[in-house]
């Protein structure tokens, strides 16, 4: 740990605030990390998604932890603020791997990181979920880093339970370390709000994008974090898909157009 990480580590918890929401456009690469926080992003997440594809593999367990700490390396060397990184469910198979990629991961210079409660067979046992938890806090704490754990549940990905099974994992979730909650997949601001309601104070993450309420919208509901995920990856792959349609087909380039320009891009890595 050096003072400057843990500076970055203390910018990210604090920039957590219910009501005055942290809006991450997640990245994948260093030139995504370079243009959002040349946009004044105060800090740069990945998303999980979007590595997995620019690695070549599918999201969802199709990512190594090698190949996901490359691609984090990428983007903590890249910027200056501080980043969080979406390592699924830790890339480990027990709560004591789950303790070794966070040592791996904080020796990197990162600050932060999702950590789902998910496997390949679904939603695990709170208990287990809880544990890794706590094996990712542990190892922080053994760091020295203030690590910004962020435990996301995907009780609505999978429609087991909904409010009630969501309020108790995220207090299970938060007694064993975590300082945030993320749901994915909840868009609906009655939902936001019964959840708030149930966990006074905690710093609730939800997804960013078309049909979701407005970054005003979810400030006024006391959201203290709005993550886009893939969506900036989804929107960029399909300019690659329209732009080589066009030229395969029509055999003209108007899908190229609006596009950053050459010294632009260069210059990001001067």
């Amino acid at each position: 740990m050096t003072t400057t990480q843990q500076a970055k580590a203390d910018l990210l918890h604090a920039l957590h605030v219910p009501g005055t929401p942290l809006v991450l456009a997640n990245v994948w690469d260093a030139a995504t990390a370079r243009l959002v926080e040349a946009t004044g992003a105060p800090a740069v997440a990945t998303a999980s998604a979007s590595v997995s594809w620019t690695r070549g593999v599918r999201d969802g367990g199709g990512l190594d932890l090698a190949g996901a700490l490359a691609q984090t390396e990428l983007v903590v060397r890249s910027v200056d603020v501080p980043v969080t990184a979406d390592l699924e469910d830790g890339l480990a198979e027990d709560a004591a791997g789950v303790g070794r990629t966070v040592t791996e991961l904080l020796a990197l210079g990162a600050v932060g990181m999702n950590l789902e409660d998910s496997g390949a067979a679904g939603l695990r046992p709170v208990a287990e979920a809880a544990e890794r938890v706590a094996a990712a806090r542990k190892a922080a704490d053994a760091a020295g880093v203030r690590l910004y754990l962020n435990a996301r549940t995907d009780v609505f990905i999978f429609g087991a339970g909904g409010v009630e099974e969501t309020v108790e994992r995220s207090r299970a979730y938060l007694a064993a370390g975590a300082d945030g909650i993320f749901v994915p997949a909840l868009s609906d601001p009655a939902v936001i709000a019964e959840l708030l309601a149930a966990l006074p104070g905690v710093r609730l993450n939800v997804g960013g994008g078309p049909g979701a309420p407005t970054v005003a919208e979810l400030a006024r509901l006391g959201v203290a974090r709005i993550s886009l995920g893939p969506g900036l990856a989804k929107v960029a792959y399909a300019a690659v898909r329209r732009a080589a349609e066009e030229v395969y087909g029509s055999g003209s380039y108007q899908a190229l157009t609006g596009g950053l320009e050459y010294g632009e891009l260069n210059a990001l890595f001067d």
